[in-house]
């Protein structure tokens, strides 16, 4: 009777052991064998080295400030505003309103050339855009996109106006849409 007590006592050490131990092995299995690796973030954005100082390059640049709005999605075209430039403003005024209640922390901004874009358009279709028309803004800009990937894209600019990030046209507003509400969420300004 004390060896079927023994037996009997091992096999309860044993099933303990193995629903303590068992998920643990499992996990580590699953780990090791690449099944469980947790994804890395991948941002749609390019972030952009150095991040340049508006403030130390540009000291005269005057964008109109909003304090409800500190964070500002820059699209610039320095050309006439044709139909790639209005679906980008599109675009863009679209990107802001996906944002839901992040959207009041954006203010988005139109760099154009020496004409100016057609204000009934702009009234009309994009109100609350801000619209700007400066040379250095423009080829600092343009110096500091990638040149891997192609213009009429989308800057972002931080509430301390910092430029650190440019999204090529390429990127789907959706993907855009996650990157920007990642970084506002994480943000301790603006």
């Amino acid at each position: 009777m004390t060896e079927n007590l023994s037996r009997g006592g091992r096999l309860q050490i044993g099933i303990i052991a193995l629903v303590f131990f068992g998920p643990l092995l499992f996990a580590t299995w699953m780990y090791i064998s690449g099944q469980l690796q947790p994804q890395a973030r991948v941002n749609h954005g390019e972030l952009l080295q150095p991040i340049v100082s508006l403030a130390e390059a540009l000291p005269e640049l005057a964008i109109p400030e909003t304090a409800a709005a500190p964070w500002r999605l820059v699209y610039m075209n320095t050309r006439d505003c044709g139909p790639a430039c209005q679906e980008a403003l599109h675009r863009q005024r679209q990107i802001r309103l996906m944002l839901a209640a992040d959207k009041d922390r954006i203010t988005r901004v139109f760099l154009h050339g020496a004409a100016a874009p057609d204000k009934v358009f702009i009234d009309e279709q994009h109100a609350g855009l801000i619209t700007i028309s400066d040379k250095g803004f423009a080829d600092l800009l343009s110096d500091k996109r990638p040149q891997d990937v192609p213009d009429g894209g989308i800057y972002l600019i931080d509430p301390l106006d910092n430029l650190i990030m440019y999204f090529s046209p390429l990127v789907e507003p959706g993907d855009m849409v996650d990157d920007l509400k990642h970084l506002l969420e994480l943000s301790r300004i603006g």
